[in-house]
């Protein structure tokens, strides 16, 4: 891409469950501010909501170049939650919105499994596994883009914190009914945290935040692992799922580079060790690195990279959608 212009800004997002992130800056100068929301986007019939989306956009952008100062927007940068499933509705409608908006001619929005990855490796292939109450791994060779797993809670996201959690308050159950293979352990800490177990099912089953609950209980069995065999072989078969994940979407070729983040990481060494152990037995020719950002930051360095027309990452229609308006 040829002609961008000099100081030309740009506008990177993270949008998840938790709300709105946003960087303005220069490819020249770098960030220059940063704000934060609390409200998610909605979804809707067409999935995530163009319209909601802008409406929880624009006042932050006001108080970021308020803060920055004035910043001529050309280039914006979106990751997203759901974007590869649920994104039909902003990939249509999203980059006309903000060149009417504000003159925005270059718009990406990226899967935040792209986000989290280029946050975590930049433009290098490899894999990352992204963990926090789900679990997907992301890999690429720089010609295109694989990813396993994050499926959701219900079909697979094997190995992240609702996947631990429940594993957790299964083995506590066992121990309550005298099953094998229980853990009193666990077992304690579950009545500790929701009362008596046998309440677990008509508490947790109607609510409509069950990952997160699920989630909630994974520090336990990671607390537990230390002296409970059950906690942590609960601890290893994440490790073992996560591995796997890595090692389906790795390139086969040279010296890739794997990474993890997300919050699920700081669960510490009751995952981390059995996870380095699975990782070297399954991706022998990857080099372990340690993530060098998060989700914002990945949007950060591809809106600095597409505002420069320097973007060396591959395109796909549903992970990292790139459009480019006339006027360049």
């Amino acid at each position: 891409m040829t002609g961008v212009p000099e100081g030309s800004g740009f506008l990177a997002v993270d949008s998840g469950g938790s709300g709105l992130r946003a960087v303005v800056g220069t490819s020249e100068r770098g960030p220059l501010a940063r704000r934060a929301s609390d409200a998610p986007v909605r979804t809707g019939d067409r999935g995530i909501d163009p319209e909601h989306f802008m409406a929880q956009l624009v006042p932050l952008v006001r108080a970021l170049t308020a803060e920055a100062g004035p910043v001529p927007l050309t280039t914006v940068v979106v990751g997203a939650t759901g974007l590869a499933s649920l994104g039909d509705g902003l990939r249509a409608e999203l980059p006309g919105a903000l060149a009417r908006e504000w003159g925005v001619r270059r718009v990406a929005l990226a899967a935040d499994a792209v986000t989290a990855y280029v946050g975590a490796l930049g433009p290098r292939p490899g894999a990352v596994i992204a963990g926090g109450t789900g679990l997907i791994a992301i890999g690429t060779d720089l010609a295109g883009w694989r990813r396993a797993d994050g499926w959701g809670h219900l079909l697979g996201d094997c190995g992240g914190g609702a996947w631990i959690g429940r594993a957790g308050l299964e083995a506590a159950l066992r121990a309550h009914d005298g099953r094998e293979d229980g853990s009193t352990r666990l077992l304690a800490c579950a009545e500790e945290v929701f009362g008596p177990v046998a309440g677990l099912p008509g508490s947790l089953y109607p609510r409509p935040d069950r990952p997160a609950v699920l989630a909630s209980f994974a520090p336990h069995v990671a607390a537990c692992a230390d002296g409970d065999p059950v906690a942590a072989g609960i601890l290893r078969a994440a490790a073992r799922h996560m591995a796997g994940s890595a090692a389906a979407v790795c390139p086969s070729g040279g010296e890739p580079r794997v990474a993890v983040t997300g919050g699920l990481f700081h669960l510490g060494d009751p995952l981390l060790g059995p996870l380095e152990e699975e990782l070297t037995r399954r991706l022998p020719q990857a080099r372990r690195v340690p993530a060098e950002g998060d989700p914002l930051h990945g949007s950060v360095r591809i809106a600095a990279e597409l505002s420069t027309g320097s973007l060396a990452l591959p395109g796909d229609e549903t992970m990292l959608y790139v459009t480019t308006r006339s006027g360049d």
